[in-house]
């Protein structure tokens, strides 16, 4: 617990001062902010705010884990350099996204909109990062196909034909979810600290220490990054940290062979996720909307409640959720 409360307290260290770099540096190259105009009429002051922190992100999970990969390489301790191997592809998928994200926002910010990469690219670059981390996971390290079911303490064993296409729909479901997750300040990033540190959890009980080490560097990144996030936020993460921290999920979850418990632990990202779905099934279908606005943040947030209830509220859930399923392992 000492070694990863190091990592924890050495991630923290470097999000901060990277922020503190980052930030004025956003500043002066005017990288702010775009509402949408059909948003809540409180988000337009957001305007300018700058935005693209996930960047900070980015930097933090590179260095930390070039760090602790060539550390354990060094080691002539053979379980040492396996860590080392297997900390490789979760840093590159989670990486992968935030370029994604990174390149989404870019456009966004040069074109002076809100639409930013066209649909077709982004999902081809979400994609590639998933099919590339389904197939290493499965054909390099050769962890397994089978996904462990919940409560029911049994395990699926997938073909590698249907694990594959799974497990890149867990990875597409999961950055959708947490990006539709980012819509007030520190949302996304309290949500997500939660659900990473439950997963981290689960990779110290289970004893697999790539998990657990990969796990700290992005809750001491998350936790640092939180300080100038959360209302009124200094910085927002943009897409550049929403895929991000959703890759980090998803790459987590399938390395533990628990992608099935998002459902659980991620309850509210999943919610949010359904509101939109279920809010533009009903409109097409009757004309008329169910919430006020969506995701369903922005509905509690037209009814009344501010900014930091709905992410106290809402991280509590989360909570609660990561309890249950830490009880369901």
């Amino acid at each position: 617990m000492e070694f990863q409360t190091k990592i924890i307290l050495l991630s923290m260290a470097v999000s901060f001062i990277a922020a503190l770099v980052v930030i004025p540096i956003l500043k002066r190259l005017k990288v702010g902010q775009m509402e949408r105009r059909e948003g809540p009429q409180s988000h337009l002051k957001k305007q300018g705010t700058p935005t693209m922190g996930g960047i900070i992100m980015i930097i933090t999970v590179l260095l930390i884990g070039i760090l602790l990969c060539v550390n354990y390489n060094k080691s002539e301790d053979s379980i040492q350099k396996q860590i080392a191997i297997h900390l490789i592809p979760l840093i590159l998928a989670t990486v992968g996204f935030g370029i994604i994200g990174m390149i989404d926002d870019l456009k966004k910010l040069i074109g002076k909109n809100t639409d930013g990469l066209k649909p077709a690219y982004k999902m081809l670059g979400l994609l590639i990062v998933s099919v590339g981390f389904s197939l290493y996971l499965t054909q390099i390290l050769k962890i397994g196909t089978d996904i462990y079911v919940p409560f029911f303490k049994t395990s699926l064993l997938l073909p590698i034909w249907l694990y594959v296409p799974f497990a890149v729909v867990v990875m597409l479901a999961t950055t959708n979810a947490i990006n539709l997750t980012d819509g007030i300040d520190g949302l996304s990033t309290s949500v997500t600290t939660i659900i990473l540190t439950c997963l981290t959890v689960i990779g110290i009980i289970l004893k697999i220490k790539e998990i657990t080490v990969f796990g700290s560097i992005l809750i001491g990144t998350c936790l640092s990054f939180l300080l100038f996030n959360l209302h009124p936020a200094k910085v927002m993460m943009g897409d550049t940290g929403s895929l991000l921290l959703g890759g980090a999920i998803a790459s987590m979850a399938l390395y533990l062979k628990m992608p099935l418990l998002l459902i659980i632990i991620a309850l509210i990202p999943v919610l949010e996720t359904l509101s939109v779905m279920i809010q533009v099934k009903h409109f097409k279908k009757t004309g008329k909307r169910i919430f006020k606005m969506t995701p369903i943040h922005h509905h509690f947030e037209l009814s009344g409640w501010n900014e930091n209830k709905i992410v106290s509220v809402f991280s509590f859930i989360t909570l609660i959720c990561c309890a249950i399923g830490l009880m369901a392992v």
